[in-house]
């Protein structure tokens, strides 16, 4: 009952309209994906791929929730309303996350294995979201509403906007902590592009 817990917990504990643990059972769309989940995501480790798909897709068909039964996600993570939320093959959430309606866990279309983001412990991601490529969010990390990730967020940021800016360090208006972290975010994301172009350079070689 350990995963049951966690997952009734963190609802309530965030969700003043959740009153009992049976109205959450019943009435919780988000509750009812993961749970879904966690026997699409054992039947795609076992190889019953087809399986796995066909199971999502009619979670996905009750509860306007898309969870790709390859998706890794760890106990205690709250999805909150959940229509239209999209959680792509490779995506890793970790214990804690928040997400809200309208999130979009995906890919570029261009990345190959890893492709998906990874959201670390504790982060929320506000509705309609999009969270594109293999960027991680960090711990504690929250994204605005309608916002568009396309970098790594650290951990105990604020990020808003398209693309999205870091706006708060430590839930503080700090700026000139914001712009140098904005500045070191810069600068990584830049070198790491530096470093696909090389790659794609020498492989055409």
């Amino acid at each position: 009952m350990g995963w049951w817990r966690e997952t009734i917990d963190i609802v309530k504990e965030n969700d003043p309209a959740a009153r009992t643990t049976l109205e959450v059972l019943l009435t919780y769309p988000g509750v009812k994906a993961l749970a879904a989940h966690r026997l699409s995501h054992f039947l795609w480790k076992h190889g019953f791929k087809l399986l796995a798909r066909m199971h999502s897709q009619f979670w996905r068909f009750w509860t306007q929730i898309e969870i790709h039964p390859g998706a890794q996600i760890d106990s205690g993570v709250f999805i909150d309303h959940g229509s239209g939320l999209v959680i792509g093959e490779t995506a890793i959430v970790e214990k804690g996350v928040l997400l809200y309606h309208g999130v979009t866990l995906g890919g570029t279309g261009k990345d190959v294995g890893k492709r998906h983001p990874t959201v670390r412990k504790g982060a929320l991601i506000s509705a309609h979201a999009q969270v594109i490529g293999p960027v991680e969010i960090g711990e504690n990390a929250k994204v605005g509403a309608a916002a568009v990730v396309v970098a790594d967020v650290p951990s105990d940021v604020t990020v808003v906007g398209i693309p999205a800016k870091i706006v708060r360090v430590h839930g503080q208006k700090d700026e000139p902590t914001i712009h140098e972290v904005e500045e070191k975010r810069e600068y990584y994301v830049n070198k790491l592009e530096q470093s696909k172009d090389a790659s794609h350079r020498s492989s055409g070689l």
